[in-house]
């Protein structure tokens, strides 16, 4: 198990704002665990009582409608924070996280993150700036579900996809989505999402293979996602 001080991952959160003292002590009460592919994190209605760090891996966040249908809502990477809500209050979460591949997480007890909170105002104000930006990018998953077509939110998944997990040398996206995934992604059937991916294909926008997915067309995959 990797101590909090040492480990790369905390350049890439709000961590990397706590003092070598302030690290120490989270590293004592953290626990650490793996987590498999399709395993739950957490469910709609548990307590968290504290945060996940992704040290390895990717998970999706979503929300299960009156209907059943899963709206995945945010897709979670190697040095995001997970769960940051229940810092701010005691409710139950409101939405579940479920591994898309191996992951290993750290788990932080929320009286040490509060701890920290009050003591350092750089590591509360980084805080606040990654929920105010998850905020945001809620507000922008709500807007496109009521104004944009299917096929513009598609185009604009891939683009996203692409600026937040990178390509690897042979140009496939580095995360590897079912195509029910990008269904709960855009809000369609499954079917639906299958259709336009292969129409994507057709006009050499991407290219298919499996899960992988290597995107050909950035212009024009801009230009559908804004309407032309």
């Amino acid at each position: 198990m990797s101590k909090c001080e040492q480990c790369i991952v905390r350049q890439l959160n709000s961590l990397k704002t706590l003092s070598k003292d302030e690290l120490l002590k989270i590293s004592a009460c953290k626990t650490t665990r793996t987590v498999k592919k399709g395993e739950v994190i957490f469910d709609e209605g548990d307590y968290i009582n504290g945060v996940f760090c992704v040290s390895e891996g990717v998970c999706k966040v979503s929300k299960r409608s009156a209907n059943g249908r899963e709206q995945i809502i945010h897709l979670i990477n190697k040095g995001d924070f997970l769960g940051e809500r229940s810092l701010i209050n005691d409710d139950a979460a409101n939405l579940k996280a479920t591994a898309i591949n191996d992951m290993e997480v750290c788990f932080i007890p929320r009286e040490e993150i509060i701890n920290d909170l009050k003591q350092n105002p750089e590591f509360s104000m980084s805080v606040l700036q990654n929920m105010a930006m998850s905020l945001k990018n809620t507000d922008n998953v709500i807007v496109d579900m009521a104004q944009k077509t299917v096929k513009q939110r598609l185009a604009e998944t891939l683009l996203n996809l692409d600026k937040k997990f990178g390509r690897n040398r042979d140009n496939i996206l580095n995360i590897h989505l079912s195509r029910e995934d990008i269904a709960n992604i855009i809000g369609t059937a499954t079917e639906s999402a299958i259709r336009l991916l292969s129409e994507f294909k057709r006009d050499e926008l991407i290219s298919l293979k499996g899960k992988n997915i290597s995107i050909l067309n950035v212009s024009k995959l801009k230009k559908i996602a804004q309407g032309f």
